[in-house]
């Protein structure tokens, strides 16, 4: 799996478990398995960083995105 491919999945699962973690804290419940997922992206986040050490950066973070949109769509 290409190292774009592994960041971008693991941007996309942490950004989705935010609203379960909300949602967790609001129902006075703990957030086990949410804050297993963030977790989980997180060290996806941090293998395709050492991967490609510099290669990712907020300037490029669009160009990341478009560009496995683009390897998924063709």
């Amino acid at each position: 799996m290409d190292s774009d491919v592994i960041f971008v999945v693991g941007v996309v699962i942490t950004v989705l478990s935010i609203p379960a973690i909300v949602s967790a804290f609001s129902d006075s419940r703990s957030p086990r398995v949410s804050a297993i997922v963030v977790l989980i992206g997180a060290l996806m986040i941090g293998y395709a960083v050492n991967t490609k050490p510099g290669a990712y950066n907020f300037e490029t973070l669009p160009d990341v995105f478009v560009s496995v949109v683009g390897k998924i769509i063709n």
